[in-house]
């Protein structure tokens, strides 16, 4: 049929799409390949949540205009997030593309692409409905040979956070029935996948709507019986969703990575209430006790935005307060930027750039401090690594614990895909350094 050329940005959610996009071209007769030359169809898998990766996006989608005139048979399209949020206004901005899809509508592209194909018109499929899902259990075989996967539990997103553009993009929450999930890890882990990441924009609200009643924790309880698994982790998780059995699952299935994502966003409750987030700082340090006390050796990590509309230097203050009082691993800290399509969009912007710059300094500081500590303290112990293959450094691979830290050791063979135990021997802010037990 042809060649494909796919290029990603954004999340896990956006690297899964693309894999799951190839298996459907592949299973239509479809190669895949690295080099957009080659390719007779080139899609971009776009991303909405910041500017600047709508911005990339648009500017490499239009240098392949001069490829399209060289091969007009080449068919070039818009996927992902940045599809749905600006729809046939892409045809306009880059005249040469011919397809437009949304997050919903993925696997319509093969339909989609040969209609092009065969009228030369141009096509768009945005609207909300669900009956052109890529279902992931479908779409095993051409992921099959890692060690590890990433499974789609849900899509889309309920709440409603004030800065946040995904609820648009990706629509209502819909989670998929557990028993397509733990089908498609079993294959999985049959085919050699030994860790699983479970992928939702809230994942840990997974369950709303679904008969029997079932949960994050009770997915994990199922999951956890797949023989050959390992490890299973999931992201990205919402404070107003870690529920007990959530808590339970992490503590009692050795399974489970001790490691949750869970996104504090401000540690000031004025900043948080006018986010919209539905809880309070001291709701969230009281999960994070919870967790510390009831999962030992748990790891927590956050995101965090500054010079949001209103954040004052007190608000702010708070926010360094929490990362000093939860300590976390780690934490990802983003300027705020407006979003329109977010009713955030219509505040005023009245933090100066020039402070947010300093703000989201501050808090790098304060964070990597931390880390070092934290990471410091893991000399001298030894850790079980999943390994991921070479390291940036000749002679080294690189892996993650249990609890998500990245350790580089030093190996005289390739050992990607297996277990090994290192000996923590050094620490900086972002990984461990170790050795072979």
């Amino acid at each position: 049929m042809g060649k494909i050329f796919i290029e990603t940005y954004g999340c896990q959610m956006n690297v899964l799409d693309s894999d799951l996009i190839r298996s459907r071209m592949a299973s239509q007769g479809w190669s895949s390949t690295e080099h957009k030359e080659e390719a007779d169809l080139i899609l971009f898998n776009t991303c909405s949540v910041r500017e600047h990766a709508e911005e990339r996006a648009l500017s490499n989608a239009g240098m392949v205009r001069k490829l399209k005139k060289e091969k007009p048979g080449l068919v070039v399209g818009i996927v992902g997030c940045m599809a749905q949020n600006r729809q046939d206004r892409l045809f306009e901005q880059l005249p040469h593309v011919q397809l437009i899809v949304g997050p919903r509508h993925m696997g319509a592209i093969p339909r989609l692409v040969e209609e092009i194909r065969a009228t030369g018109t141009r096509r768009i499929a945005v609207e909300d409905f669900d009956d052109e899902f890529i279902d992931g259990a479908e779409a095993v075989q051409s992921r099959a040979g890692g060690a590890q996967a990433y499974v789609k539990v849900m899509e889309g997103c309920d709440l409603s956070c004030t800065f946040c553009i995904v609820p648009t993009t990706r629509g209502a929450e819909v989670s998929r029935p557990p028993e397509r999930i733990v089908e498609e890890v079993r294959r999985l882990a049959g085919q050699g996948t030994v860790e699983v990441t479970l992928l939702g924009q809230t994942v840990n609200s997974y369950g709303k709507g679904l008969k029997p009643v079932i949960d994050l924790g009770g997915l994990l309880r199922l999951l956890s019986g797949v023989e050959g698994l390992r490890r299973i982790r999931f992201i990205t998780s919402h404070p107003s969703f870690v529920r007990p059995s959530l808590v339970e699952a992490m503590r009692d299935l050795p399974k489970v990575c001790k490691y949750l994502h869970f996104p504090a966003q401000s540690g000031s409750d004025r900043i948080l209430k006018a986010m919209r987030r539905g809880y309070s700082v001291a709701r969230y340090l009281e999960l994070c006790d919870t967790l510390r006390r009831e999962v030992p050796g748990i790891e927590l990590a956050s995101d965090f935005i500054v010079g949001f509309p209103g954040e004052t230097a007190e608000d702010f203050r708070r926010t360094v307060d929490l990362m000093e009082r939860v300590r976390f691993q780690n934490a990802f800290v983003f300027k705020y930027s407006p979003r329109p399509g977010t009713d955030a969009a219509a505040l005023p912007d009245d933090v100066p750039e020039e402070e947010k710059k300093r703000r989201h300094q501050e808090l790098l500081e304060v964070q990597e401090r931390i880390s070092r500590v934290k990471n410091q303290a893991r000399i001298g112990r030894r850790l079980e690594i999943l390994v991921e293959g070479p390291s940036k450094r000749e002679g080294r691979q690189t892996g993650r614990t249990d609890a998500h830290q990245i350790v580089n050791f030093e190996a005289g063979r390739d050992l990607r895909g297996s277990f090994a135990t290192v000996e923590i021997t050094g620490a900086t802010a972002l990984s461990l350094a170790g050795r072979l037990a």
